[in-house]
């Protein structure tokens, strides 16, 4: 599909989001080769691993991580392409009028979608450098100290966009609290816990210590300023939206509770591991099982109480399957990809450690069987976004997206 390089006036930086979707797709993929196929004595699956899996003769395991290899493969590029894309409408966008009233208004924190994709973009390239270069995981220890400086510049250009938002609002006020009647001010909150989820991977992976405490550091700096910031943009949202009615083309924001919660559970998690890996602090299946399934029953909520207040506004038929427009439609990809993260971390972390389940069972593999399902209605969500909202119109004839 060629892209649209002239978005003129329509372009806003919740396009960012469709390379974030994609990056969280290539890393939903990557779930199957995480917690379905060997590596012991490695926290992850790396190419020598699957190299291990490919020289056997489980014919099922490497037919599977073939094609998870693949869904990798292209979301990772897709992210990348997609990527490049929006900094090119982006530099553009920043010379027009429409620009200068944007960041004099509530929507200026959507600037915030930028560090929150050049983190997933880290998260991506980390994941597919482990699958696809040889003997690129074995130099790990090389590579944690440049992953901490590399997450360390994004944090800080996610922290000053952030402060010269906020202190505007809160120096010189008009912040509309009666448009602030969604969440979209999360995106920051979901910027700063895709940070930090960066910084505990180091933390729980590295083992040398002062590497590990470093990457500590930085998650807990980041994830408690999200958890914080989180609560307090909750509160005001529903305030807004209780009073003047939740905004129809931003009720999707409903669902950003689900993303950042799978993302602040990880981490969380990840700091636990880190401490018990280098600190001897102990791990226990049982807690971690309760954990996982806490931060489920509140995605669950979130994800029925934002379809009904969609549904009532009629939100899938106008912006997504209608001719109505609106790039915070892409904020209905994360949640489904955070869905089916969290669900894995369930089921594998929760379910099997705890010894319910056996692993490869029929047990566990019927489980996977709703999260396969939503994994395919996020991925032809997102293929479905995209032809809509970002084909060029030379790819359309009737009104309609010609495929790709």
């Amino acid at each position: 599909m060629k892209l649209n390089d002239n978005m003129q006036g329509s372009y806003s930086p919740l396009y960012f989001l469709s390379s974030v979707g994609a990056g969280g797709l290539a890393i939903s993929f990557f779930m199957y080769l995480m917690w379905l196929t060997p590596h012991k004595g490695s926290p992850i699956p790396s190419f020598t691993s699957l190299q291990a899996l490919f020289a056997g003769h489980q014919t099922g395991l490497q037919i599977m991580a073939v094609l998870a290899l693949l869904g990798v493969a292209y979301f990772a590029f897709t992210h990348l392409r997609l990527l490049l894309w929006n900094l090119s409408q982006f530099k553009k966008w920043r010379q027009s009028a429409a620009y200068s009233t944007f960041v004099k208004s509530n929507a200026e924190s959507q600037v915030m979608a930028l560090p929150l994709t050049f983190a997933m973009t880290m998260n991506a390239l980390f994941i597919a450098g482990a699958l696809f270069v040889p003997e690129l995981w074995e130099q790990r220890e090389l590579l944690f100290p440049v992953s901490l400086l590399a997450f360390s510049a994004i944090g800080i250009y996610g922290t000053r966009i952030y402060l010269n938002f906020i202190s505007r609002v809160l120096a010189e006020g008009g912040f509309d609290c009666a448009k602030n009647n969604s969440l979209g001010q999360m995106v920051a909150v979901f910027a700063f816990s895709m940070i930090g989820v960066g910084f505990s991977a180091v933390a729980a992976m590295s083992h040398v210590k002062i590497v590990s405490v470093l990457g500590f550091v930085g998650a807990t700096l980041f994830i408690t300023a999200a958890i914080v910031l989180g609560l307090i943009k909750l509160v005001l949202g529903f305030r807004a939206m209780m009073e003047h009615s939740a905004a129809a083309e931003t009720t999707p924001t409903l669902w950003i509770l689900i993303p950042l919660t799978t993302v602040v559970a990880i981490a969380l998690y990840r700091l636990k591991m880190a401490l018990a890996h280098n600190f001897d602090m102990p791990v226990s299946a049982a807690g971690s099982f309760a954990f996982f399934t806490a931060i489920l029953a509140i995605q669950l909520l979130f994800a029925a109480l934002g379809w009904a207040v969609m549904k009532r506004v009629g939100y899938y038929s106008r912006w997504i399957s209608g001719p109505e427009r609106s790039a915070g439609a892409y904020t209905l990809v994360c949640p489904g990809v955070a869905l089916f993260v969290l669900g894995n971390f369930f089921v594998n972390i929760g379910l099997v450690k705890l010894g319910l389940v056996t692993s490869l069972s029929l047990a566990h593999l019927a489980l996977y069987a709703p999260l396969v399902l939503l994994q395919l209605i996020t991925v032809w969500l997102f293929l479905k976004l995209n032809r809509k909202l970002l084909a060029s119109p030379t790819q359309t004839r009737g009104g309609k997206p010609r495929a790709a």
